[in-house]
């Protein structure tokens, strides 16, 4: 069983930062995570990308958070960071991190995508 869990969401004022964090783990598997994702959906809205990351360390970024937005990645622990910067109101949304994995154990390889639970982004005055 693989799980990502986020970690990092709040509330913040306009202009402010928060850094979210989301990290892999499988009870029992051996892991080797390719893309990683963060996610966004506002209320009413459709989930969309923020920002991926391959495993070599390329980075994407949807145009509303170039400059502000970075991802991150620590292949040894299995993590993905995403700094949020000049935060405005409009970032306000849960955020989604998103993996593809290939989780081998008993040398049976299984490979697919997982997404976590979603953490809560505010930014309000």
């Amino acid at each position: 069983q693989v799980q990502l869990v986020e970690s990092g969401g709040g509330l913040v004022q306009p202009g402010g930062s928060l850094r979210l964090s989301c990290a892999a783990s499988g009870s029992g598997f051996s892991l080797m995570i390719y893309g990683m994702t963060w996610y966004r959906q506002a209320p009413g809205k459709q989930r969309e990308m923020v920002a991926s990351i391959t495993r070599g360390g390329s980075t994407n970024y949807v145009d509303s958070v170039k400059g502000r937005f970075t991802i991150s990645r620590d292949n040894a622990k299995n993590i993905m960071g995403l700094q949020m910067d000049s935060l405005k109101p409009e970032d306000t949304a849960v955020y989604y991190c998103n993996a593809e994995v290939e989780a081998t154990r008993d040398s049976a390889s299984y490979y697919a995508g997982y997404w976590g639970q979603g953490t809560s982004v505010t930014v309000s005055s």
